[in-house]
C-alpha cells in the first residue's frame, strides 16, 4: 500500500542495461528473516557503474574532485531529488457525492498536495497523458500555494548553506542574499516537474506559464529534467492589453510559456509532432486566382534558382513570343523536360499578358493544412486576463470567485499547438480556478473529441474577505468543481442550441462529468509493535488490518491504484446472492479487468459465479472467509476455474 519506488524502478533499468554492476547489500533497516540473517536487497555498485562508463578511449564520468563543471544548483537540490522518489503510504479516496455523472464519466478531479498525488499516479497513468499544462505560483511573494511565499529566512538560509563552523565563526563573506528567495521555489518545482515527465507519453508535452521573476531557474530545471534537446520553446503571452502608467520601469505586458516535450521528433520516430492553427476561412492576401484555375487560388515564385548545371540554362518562350532566359547569373530551377512537364499540368504563369518571366504557381489547397504557430500569442487572438476574469464571473452570475485565471482562448491553443487527438488525457496539476478542464470540453464540443482532463489542487482556504468566500465557497477546489459544473452546463446548451436541439443518434454524449477523489492516508493500518509488545486490548484493535473508517469503494480504488489501474474505468455494482460484488471493466477489450467482494463470509457460490467470469484480477478482504481453511479454498477455486485470474487478499 505505498506509491512507487522510483528509486527501485531506475535501480531496474539500470539493471537491464549493465547487470555487472548489480550487487546484494544488507537492508539499511537492519531486517532480518525468519532465520534471523539480514534481509538482502539489490543495490548498484557506483565504483563499478563508473569503471563500467569510463571504459574505452574516452572517460564519461565526472572525477570526484573535479570542482569546475557545468551545473544549476541551489540549496537544497539535494534533498529535492530524494524528495521525488521517496514513496509515500497514501491513497486516493472517492468522493461519488461531490462528482458529476460518476458511472460514465472519464475525468478527474483530485484534491491534495500534488507532489503525493503525482506519485499515486505513477503507475497507473505512467506514460499514458499526452499534454500538461501547469500555472505554478509565480514567486512574487503575494501566492497562497504550499507557502505563503518561498522566502527563507537569513538564518535559515544560512543554516542549509552551512555558511558557519561549529564555533559559529563566518566560513566566508556572503553578500548575496537573492538566492533565498529562489532556493524554496526552485525545490517545490523540480520534484513535481520529475514525475510529471514520467507521466507524459513519448510523443507528449508540457506547457508551463511563468513570469519574470524565476523564468531564468525554471528554463534550467526544464532542461535538466527533460533535457536541452527537448525544449521547444519560450512562448511570449501577452496577458495584458493596456499600458500600465504606473509601472515603477517597463509596464509589463506579458508572461512566459516554457514548452517541452518528452521526446523530440528529432531524435526519436515516435516523439513529438507540433500541431497547427486553424487556417480559417481567410484567404492570405498573397492568393489570387486571375487565371480561374480550377484548383483554386494559387501564388507565385520565379522560376529560378542560385545554382545549378549547363541544363538549368536554356531559352523559354513565353506565349506572347518573348525569348525568356534566367536573370544574370542565376539558372532556371527545373531542365526542358519538367518544364514541359509543369507548362501542360497548367502550373507556369507568364502573367496576365503572357509576357512575363515564367513563374511557378503553388496551390493554397496542396499546402499543409493549418498555420506554424508564432512565439509571440497576441492578446487578440489568444484572450488576455481581463477575458479569463470575465468568463469566470459570467459562470458565477457576476461574482469575482478567482483572481488572474487564463482565457479559454489560451488553453485551446495550447491544446491545438500540443496535437492533443481526440482521445488525449490532458493533466493539470496547478488547476486553480480549472480553466484548463473548461477548455478541454469546449474544443470536445467543436470537434466531436473525447479527450479526458485530470485536474488536481491543494484544498487551499478562500481569504475570508474574498468575494469566493462570501459567496460561500470554502476552498479553490470547491470552486474549481463547480466551475466546471457550470462551464459544463453552458457548454451543453450551446451544443444543443448549435444543433437546434438534436444530436446524431450514433453521436457520444459529451462529458462534462468528474469523478472527485481526495488524497488521505492509506486504507491499511500502521502496526507498529511487536508480538511481545501486544496487549490483550490491543490484539482486539489489530483483528482487521483495515482502517474502521474505510468503506468497500475506498478498499477497491485504493487496489486500482496498487495494481497501476485507471480510476476512470466503468464501476458497476451488483447482488450475487446476498453479497455485493465490484466489477470494473476495459473499456478498450471485453475483458474484465477486476472484481472484488468485501463482504464477510463469502460463500463458496458466490466465489464460483466469480471465478467463471474469469477476470483479470479478482480481489477480496481477509475477513470475507471464516478461516484459513476457507481462504484457501478460494485459491483452489480460481486455479481450477480461471488459473490466469491474479487473487488478492487484503
Amino acid at each position: 500500500m505505498e506509491s512507487l519506488d522510483i528509486t527501485k524502478a531506475n535501480i531496474d533499468k539500470i539493471a537491464e542495461m549493465f547487470p555487472q554492476v548489480v550487487t546484494e547489500v544488507a537492508d539499511p533497516s537492519g531486517a532480518v528473516d525468519e532465520n534471523g540473517k539480514p534481509v538482502l536487497k539489490k543495490a548498484i555498485d557506483f565504483e563499478k557503474l563508473k569503471l563500467v562508463l569510463s571504459a574505452g578511449t574516452g572517460d564519461y564520468v565526472v572525477a570526484d574532485d573535479e570542482r569546475e563543471r557545468y551545473e544549476f544548483t541551489w540549496v537544497g537540490k539535494r534533498q529535492a531529488m530524494i524528495d521525488a522518489a521517496t514513496p509515500i503510504r497514501k491513497t486516493l479516496r472517492p468522493c461519488p457525492e461531490e462528482s458529476k455523472d460518476w458511472v460514465t464519466t472519464e475525468n478527474l478531479y483530485i484534491e491534495g498536495d500534488n507532489l503525493e498525488v503525482l506519485k499515486l499516479l505513477q503507475e497507473s497513468y505512467l506514460g499514458k497523458v499526452k499534454m500538461i499544462y501547469i500555472d505554478p505560483p509565480y514567486n512574487t511573494g503575494k501566492d497562497f500555494i504550499y507557502k505563503d511565499n518561498f522566502v527563507q529566512s537569513r538564518e535559515e538560509y544560512e543554516e542549509e548553506l552551512d555558511m558557519f563552523d561549529e564555533e559559529g565563526n563566518r566560513l566566508f563573506q556572503n553578500t548575496e542574499t537573492n538566492g533565498r528567495f529562489h532556493s524554496d521555489w526552485c525545490s517545490m518545482i523540480y520534484p513535481r516537474l520529475q514525475l510529471a515527465r514520467n507521466l507524459l507519453t513519448d510523443d507528449g508535452v508540457i506547457f508551463i506559464s511563468i513570469d519574470d521573476n524565476e523564468v531564468r531557474n525554471l528554463k534550467n530545471i526544464s532542461d535538466e529534467v527533460f533535457g536541452e534537446d527537448n525544449f521547444i520553446a519560450n512562448l511570449i503571452w501577452q496577458k495584458k492589453f493596456s499600458r500600465a502608467n504606473d509601472a515603477t520601469y517597463f509596464s509589463t505586458m506579458h508572461d512566459h510559456i516554457l514548452c517541452y516535450c518528452k521526446c523530440n521528433i528529432l531524435n526519436s520516430d515516435s516523439g513529438w509532432k507540433l500541431g497547427l492553427l486553424p487556417r480559417g476561412n481567410e484567404i492570405p492576401a498573397s492568393y489570387s486566382n486571375p487565371d480561374n484555375d480550377p484548383r483554386g487560388v494559387w501564388t507565385s515564385v520565379v522560376l529560378s534558382a542560385k545554382s545549378g548545371s549547363e541544363s538549368l540554362l536554356y531559352e523559354i518562350i513565353s506565349p506572347s513570343g518573348r525569348v525568356c532566359l534566367p536573370p544574370s547569373g542565376r539558372f532556371w530551377s527545373v531542365n526542358r523536360d519538367k518544364f514541359q512537364v509543369l507548362v501542360d499540368d497548367n502550373r507556369i504563369w507568364f502573367g496576365t499578358n503572357g509576357d512575363g518571366t515564367p513563374r511557378l504557381k503553388t496551390f493554397l489547397s496542396e499546402v499543409q493544412e493549418g498555420l506554424r504557430p508564432n512565439s509571440i500569442l497576441f492578446h487578440n487572438e489568444v484572450g488576455h486576463n481581463q477575458e479569463g476574469k470575465q468568463e469566470t464571473k459570467a459562470l458565477f452570475d457576476g461574482i469575482g470567485v478567482f483572481d488572474g485565471p487564463k482565457p479559454v482562448r489560451l488553453l485551446n491553443t495550447l491544446l491545438t499547438i500540443a496535437n492533443t487527438n481526440k482521445d488525449s488525457i490532458i493533466l493539470d496539476f496547478f488547476s486553480g480556478s480549472a480553466t484548463t478542464a473548461h477548455a478541454v470540453m469546449q474544443l470536445n464540443a467543436e470537434d466531436g473529441g473525447n479527450r479526458k482532463f485530470i485536474m488536481v489542487q491543494l484544498p487551499e482556504v478562500c481569504d475570508p474577505n474574498s468575494e469566493a468566500a462570501k459567496a460561500g465557497y470554502k476552498t479553490i477546489c470547491e470552486i474549481g468543481k463547480e466551475r466546471i459544473r457550470r462551464a459544463g452546463a453552458k457548454i451543453t446548451e450551446e451544443q444543443k442550441a448549435k444543433n437546434n436541439g438534436l444530436f446524431a443518434e450514433d453521436a457520444k454524449p459529451l462529458d462534462t462529468g468528474f469523478r472527485v477523489f481526495k488524497l488521505d492516508t492509506t486504507n491499511m493500518k500502521d502496526v507498529y509493535y511487536a508480538a511481545g509488545q501486544l496487549s490483550q486490548k490491543d490484539l482486539w484493535d489489530t483483528v482487521s488490518n483495515i482502517k474502521d473508517d474505510r468503506s468497500d469503494i475506498d478498499l477497491l480504488y485504493g487496489c486500482l491504484l496498487d495494481w497501476g489501474v485507471q480510476l476512470t474505468m466503468p464501476h458497476t455494482t451488483e447482488q450475487i446472492e446476498s453479497f455485493t460484488v465490484h466489477t470494473v471493466d476495459s473499456p478498450l477489450t471485453d475483458e474484465i479487468d477486476l472484481i472484488a467482494c468485501f463482504d464477510s463470509n463469502v460463500s463458496e457460490t458466490v466465489v464460483r459465479t466469480i471465478a467463471k467470469r474469469k477476470p483479470t484480477r479478482a480481489l477480496f478482504r481477509d475477513s470475507s472467509f471464516a478461516d484459513s481453511a476457507n481462504k484457501i479454498n478460494v485459491f483452489e477455486i480460481f486455479k481450477s476455474i480461471s488459473p490466469d485470474t491474479t487473487v488478492k487478499v487484503i
